[in-house]
């Protein structure tokens, strides 16, 4: 298959290492979707962002995985402003994005160990749905009752999932979800997928892992918009809206990514950012 050119780069690496690779094609919005379904099935990453330049000041960016079409990815926001940043030449940028129905305020930096990237990831709806999550979904992730801290809540920053507090990084680590019914659970309920985290005794980092079966995504190396959920449910219920999460390890890939709550007039918002490491272009023949 011909088609434009792809860079596969590793989003929100940890210490200059690991990070999540994100496929990412510029392309002039001529290509089908079926066409881009087809090179995020052949990219051998979780999620692949396609962008159009033809609006320079606010480019266009679409997400697909290999289950088909998302209407946004955290970690794709982040690659892509570093794939765009890099080709500008440029050291630094403030633009904003076009995905789905929503536009987002993004900065990119070029430092020594990679680009920083950090976007406006826009209001967070949080809901107390613990009583929906009886048996299918906890059973599905292979929990007991036990192993949850405190109530599990379901937070949204336009796609809802679940987030989920336990009592300890190692049973986080050891977890064997069943996939298969964690994502018919998932799409009964309506969530994108489960992110499952503990915090530090200083509740300003922590380890998550994110479950995301229904979208095609088994486990995410890095899942920047659920870090920025989290953000705004801390915020919420301790007054502390900043947290730094790491996941990856199980994967043998570590990722970091940061998040900022705060509130506003309309709601709680998060800024989200994590580092970008590069890579070159990648023929898929």
């Amino acid at each position: 298959m011909v088609g434009p050119p792809v860079t596969v780069v590793n989003a929100c690496t940890r210490y200059g290492q690991g990070g999540s690779p994100t496929a990412v094609v510029i392309e002039d919005a001529t290509l089908t979707d079926d066409t881009r379904h087809a090179i995020a099935r052949r990219t051998d990453t979780s999620h692949t962002a396609f962008i159009d330049t033809s609006a320079a000041d606010t480019p266009g960016v679409r997400f697909f995985t290999s289950a088909g079409e998302l209407t946004n990815c955290g970690h794709g926001i982040i690659a892509a402003q570093a794939v765009l940043l890099h080709r500008s030449g440029a050291t630094k940028h403030h633009g904003r994005q076009r995905s789905g129905d929503r536009t987002f305020a993004t900065t990119a930096i070029q430092r020594h160990d990679g680009i920083e990237v950090w976007f406006d990831q826009g209001v967070i709806a949080l809901t107390d749905h613990a009583d929906r999550t009886g048996g299918g979904i906890i059973a599905a992730l292979g929990l007991e009752r036990a192993d949850i801290a405190a109530d599990v809540r379901v937070a949204s920053p336009g796609t809802p999932r679940l987030l989920v507090p336990l009592r300890d990084r190692r049973t986080l680590l050891s977890m064997r979800p069943d996939f298969v019914r964690l994502a018919t659970e998932c799409r009964r309920l309506g969530y994108l997928g489960c992110f499952i985290y503990t915090l530090s005794p200083t509740a300003r980092t922590g380890t998550a892992r994110m479950f995301a079966p229904a979208i095609g995504v088994a486990e995410d190396i890095a899942n920047a918009n659920s870090v920025g959920c989290l953000a705004a449910h801390l915020l919420d219920t301790s007054g502390n809206g900043e947290i730094e999460i790491h996941q990856g390890d199980t994967l043998q890939s570590p990722s970091s990514v940061l998040a900022s709550a705060t509130y506003t007039g309309s709601g709680i918002v998060a800024r989200i950012g994590g580092l970008v490491d590069l890579g070159p272009p990648v023929d898929l023949g």
